[in-house]
């Protein structure tokens, strides 16, 4: 049912819900822009592919780093780095200060991603949208978030949903063309 450009076949992680808004990045649209031209030094952090991905439509001209630590255990006092939900990833990934010195970030740093924009919804918005049925809400695996066939996530996750869900990984994208 979504057909905005933006949104179409897209996975999103969700940072915040809340009743004032709900704020995320599409995990699966790579750009073909690599790390190191916005961000030098830090495609040595990157995952592959190691591209800028389009986070969303909101907010284009900034940038949000999502990373993965090797171990949670050995992490230092680091202004780098905030965990995203434990309940949703224990504590192993977060946002990173892309201000920040990769060279300080790598040794702590097991996977990277950079997102151009975010996605983005006022009050009430994206409940509004599930209830009509245009989103799918699941369970991303942590491995989502870093996976290295982006442009193949959408029918990954659906698959592994089982039943109608599932389905729908395989539904052309033009049904009329099938």
């Amino acid at each position: 049912m979504l057909t905005d450009p933006n949104f179409f076949r897209t996975v999103v992680l969700l940072f915040e819900n809340s009743e004032g808004g709900s704020m995320g990045v599409v995990i699966n649209r790579p750009s073909e822009m690599p790390v190191e031209e916005p961000l030098p030094g830090w495609d040595r952090c990157a995952s592959s592919p190691s591209v800028v991905f389009f986070g969303g439509p909101v907010a284009p001209d900034s940038a949000i780093g999502l990373a993965r630590l090797k171990g949670v255990d050995d992490l230092p006092d680091a202004e780098w780095w905030l965990p995203l939900s434990k309940k949703s990833f224990g504590s192993s990934i977060g946002t990173i200060d892309l201000s920040a010195s990769a060279q300080e970030a790598e040794p702590y740093v097991r996977d990277t991603r950079i997102f151009v924009g975010h996605a983005g919804w006022s009050g009430g918005q994206l409940e509004d949208e599930i209830a009509s049925g245009a989103w799918f809400v699941v369970h991303l695996h942590d491995d989502d978030v870093f996976d290295p066939e982006p442009e193949m996530l959408w029918e990954k996750v659906l698959r592994r949903q089982g039943g109608k869900l599932s389905m729908l990984a395989s539904f052309p994208v033009d049904p009329s063309v099938n």
